[in-house]
């Protein structure tokens, strides 16, 4: 009878630790979802902000330098480079 008891108490204990670690792993998961969320949401933001002041520069009809790594270009807006039948006329 004492051997029952104890070995419920055993089975009891583990149940709690297991059901309690379940618990910490998905809070912890749905926590670093939420952080990627979030960094996703901010690398959008950055793209989107990025894109508007470029767009924005190259209205200025000067030429935007871009750089990535070793390489820079400029970028002229479409609207602001003469065609030449219209630089003729």
């Amino acid at each position: 009878m004492k051997k029952d008891k104890s070995m419920m108490v055993a089975v009891i204990i583990l149940l709690v630790i297991a059901v309690g670690y379940i618990i910490v792993d998905k809070y912890n998961e749905k926590k670093q979802q939420e952080q990627f969320s979030a960094y996703q949401q901010g690398v959008q933001a950055g793209y989107e902000q990025a894109v508007v002041q470029l767009m924005q520069q190259a209205m200025t009809c000067q030429p935007v330098p871009v750089t990535y790594q070793n390489q820079t270009i400029n970028v002229y807006a479409m609207e602001c480079v003469a065609a030449p039948e219209q630089a003729e006329e």
